[in-house]
């Protein structure tokens, strides 16, 4: 197993909404157990970085991700070459109940979810850094801040856009004792490909049409300090190694010189890509992915967090200096139930942009993609919405009446189990699973 297999700790994500998850235990087709699992987050695949190895090598290097909370079980597909199938089943997205068996290349795995719950750390703060939030994923995601805080590991931040993983690295860097150093924020998506490599180790003067000085880059700027590389996942596979070389030497080398210049920085990566499947397609050198992610942390998207929702309007509007008026209009009960049912897509980022907006035009504005009391919906959306509810409701009773078994439901209900699976998927966030 090389160094950078071995070296590699993944700490537990915050997407337990309770605090706890269920012990998941996966048995071979002999009944042994070759997985034990009983964290947020577990991955599978034959790479020896994974929670569960597998030594077939029809299984992806990273096959598979399985997700617990403290309801019950998901499995996801990681863009694996040969697929996941539960049930006999090819899928993307699924919930796993109590006997289900898997098939990942040529292997077969039989689910035995229990009744037992794993309590996940949780941090007693309600604020780390510019983050805010008092529900149980955001606090859980605080605990792994601040115990990553306490060395010197690279960390990977993930989570989806604007779900503030800039603030979470913002609070890495104040945690540490590295905080009376510059933090540089290098930006990988917003900078041109053919500049990016200068952006990061600088260069010399002659180097390039138009390097008519010595510039240091990115890496010297924060010597002694943290350095931020911000959507690491748009990183070209040419500047691949050379990010590894920094990492694994601590060295850099300006462009238009052969002189190795030590840095003493802290890297933290941030990502709202998987970077794992980007391995599985070779888009990803699987050894910089290694050295990347010594520790994952994962932001949890604001709709699986709603109850923050009058937290951080407070803190936004403290931040906008409002006025008392408008701070006291924007935080009515009843308006801010409505900002909790909204889905937000774009996370914290949208809220806070929102907020700005409402500011702005001196009052509450309708939200994006939301139905008003006074505003009925269209035939087409009260008919969308009838059949939602109905499917949901459906659902709900046709596993709890088969104990959660998939084929037994998909039979009982006249349909083929991977439609079953659709509807479940689709219904994921308001459908827990039954076992």
């Amino acid at each position: 197993m090389g160094e950078e297999e071995s070296g590699q700790e993944t700490l537990a994500d915050p997407a337990a909404a309770s605090g706890t998850v269920r012990r998941l235990r996966l048995l071979d087709a002999a009944g042994q157990v070759v997985g034990d699992l009983a964290k947020p987050r577990s991955s599978i695949g034959h790479q020896a970085a994974n929670d569960v190895v597998l030594g077939d090598k029809t299984v992806s290097r990273f096959h598979c991700e399985i997700l617990l909370d403290g309801s019950g079980a998901r499995i996801r597909d990681l863009e694996s070459r040969n697929g996941t199938f539960v049930d006999g089943t090819r899928i993307a997205d699924a919930w796993l109940c109590d006997g289900a068996d898997l098939r990942l290349g040529r292997t077969t795995l039989r689910v035995r979810l229990g009744e037992e719950r794993v309590a996940q750390p949780v941090s007693e703060q309600r604020e780390l850094g510019p983050l805010v939030g008092s529900s149980v994923p955001m606090r859980a995601a605080f605990a792994l801040l601040e115990m990553a805080a306490a060395s010197d590991a690279t960390v990977l931040l993930e989570g989806e856009t604007g779900t503030g993983k800039e603030g979470a690295a913002e609070a890495l860097h104040l945690l540490s004792t590295r905080r009376d150093k510059p933090l540089v924020v290098v930006d990988c998506a917003a900078i041109p490909a053919n500049l990016l490599e200068s952006e990061l180790f600088g260069h010399d003067k002659g180097a390039f049409t138009g390097a008519t000085a010595r510039r240091i880059g990115a890496f010297e700027e924060a010597d002694g300090g943290t350095v931020l590389l911000d959507e690491i996942g748009e990183l070209p596979l040419d500047l691949q190694p050379k990010l590894l070389r920094v990492l694994e030497r601590k060295e850099i080398r300006r462009l238009g010189t052969n002189q190795m210049v030590r840095v003493d920085v802290r890297v933290i990566a941030a990502t709202h890509k998987d970077l794992r499947a980007a391995v599985n397609r070779h888009l990803y050198r699987a050894d910089l992915y290694f050295r990347l992610s010594v520790v994952r942390i994962e932001l949890p998207p604001l709709r699986d967090r709603p109850e923050d929702i009058p937290l951080l309007v407070e803190r936004f509007l403290q931040r906008l200096s409002a006025r008392p008026e408008a701070a006291e209009e924007l935080q009515r009960p009843e308006f801010l139930a409505t900002l909790q049912r909204h889905s937000w897509p774009g996370n914290v980022r949208e809220l806070r942009n929102y907020v700005e907006r409402c500011l702005v035009f001196r009052q509450p504005l309708p939200l994006e993609g939301a139905t008003t009391a006074t505003a009925p919906a269209s035939f087409g959306e009260a008919r969308h919405r009838a059949i939602d509810n109905f499917e949901r409701h459906y659902l709900e009773q046709l596993l709890a009446a088969h104990a959660g078994k998939i084929a037994a439901a998909a039979q009982a209900a006249g349909v083929g189990r991977a439609h079953l699976y659709r509807l479940l998927h689709k219904h994921k966030h308001g459908l827990g699973p039954s076992s």
